[in-house]
């Protein structure tokens, strides 16, 4: 295709290319649009899209990013602690309100579910009130909260997808990320520090990421509001995991951690820190009604089966070293 001919297509604009970014660009480029990825880590150049580096805390850079931009992709994200999280989510959601205004572009953001704090009658419905229980969700709250006013003020159509738990190729900071397969690639235990017996939402990655391709390419009303991305039934995390267990041809050795050790460990262990105020997900159902998004789309989420078999092809592609060469 011409370079002018390329120039004619509407140019879609992905902020983020971690776990969920890099598959959107993906799927944008599947549906033959324009794209262009603005990450802070350079990336390898690609004749597909275009590659932008630099820092989204900048205001000014963030709208120079997205200039020309249709479309505005929000899959931003900070290190795993309250305090990043304070200082960088509502800066990412203000730079990205401000480049979506400068453009006149759609601006679809990515988000999780820790606004909205307990699910009522354990099921989680994107309209639902924001109630968050933790420190991550008040701030998480509060960026919704300032993108849907963008929204009503008419500074930019804003659209919110929320996704639960991730799992799936390239999701190595989700739970069934690094640590995960360094364990089930082995003969070592899988060792779990969540409750494992409570009905829970895994979001599949791929189907994150062609949902909000969806919602940022569709001519469908989709904007001011939040929709919960399409995700499969759910389950409990050690049925999961047998699946992973099953499909890798062994015995399921999952050693969960007391929770009396918590306490002594915390002061070792950042991550546990971090995360205990978000055990609530686990120890009770944590159920994700997507029903809103699939009746408007006719869209479901790839049957669980696919997405295990797909997330070990590349588990065992990524993770060879570790995995002592087994393929």
């Amino acid at each position: 295709m011409t370079s002018a001919a390329q120039s004619i297509r509407p140019l879609h604009v992905v902020f983020g290319g971690g776990q969920v970014g890099r598959h959107l660009v993906d799927a944008l480029l599947g549906r033959g649009c324009r794209v262009r990825l603005c990450t802070r880590t350079p990336r390898n150049a690609s004749d597909d899209f275009e590659t932008i580096t630099g820092d989204a805390m900048d205001p000014i850079w963030c709208r120079e990013a997205a200039s020309g931009a249709s479309v505005i992709y929000h899959c931003l994200d900070a290190p795993y602690t309250t305090k990043d999280w304070a200082r960088a989510v509502p800066q990412f959601a203000n730079n990205l309100i401000g480049a979506a205004k400068a453009t006149g572009a759609r601006l679809v953001v990515l988000d999780n579910v820790y606004a909205l704090g307990h699910p009522v009658g354990g099921i989680l419905r994107a309209d639902a009130a924001l109630t968050p229980v933790s420190g991550k969700g008040e701030i998480r709250a509060r960026a919704t909260e300032r993108l849907l006013a963008a929204d009503a003020r008419g500074d930019a159509a804003i659209v919110i997808g929320r996704a639960s738990d991730y799992y799936g190729p390239r999701g190595r900071l989700s739970y069934f990320g690094d640590q995960f397969w360094s364990a089930a690639l082995t003969p070592k235990p899988i060792r779990t520090i969540i409750p494992l017996d409570q009905p829970h939402t895994y979001s599949y990655i791929p189907d994150v990421a062609r949902a909000l391709a969806e919602l940022g390419t569709t001519t469908k009303p989709v904007t001011g509001r939040a929709w919960m991305l399409p995700c499969d039934d759910a389950r409990t995390t050690r049925a999961l995991i047998n699946d992973f267990a099953a499909a890798l041809g062994r015995a399921p050795d999952i050693q969960e951690t007391p929770r009396w050790m918590f306490p002594l460990l915390r002061p070792f262990i950042p991550f546990l820190r971090e995360s205990a105020e978000m055990r609530y997900q686990w120890e009770a159902p944590f159920v994700v009604d997507d029903a809103p998004y699939r009746s408007s789309f006719d869209e479901r989420a790839t049957p669980a089966t696919t997405a295990v078999s797909e997330t070990i092809a590349w588990a065992r592609a990524h993770y060879a070293s570790q995995a002592g060469g087994r393929k």
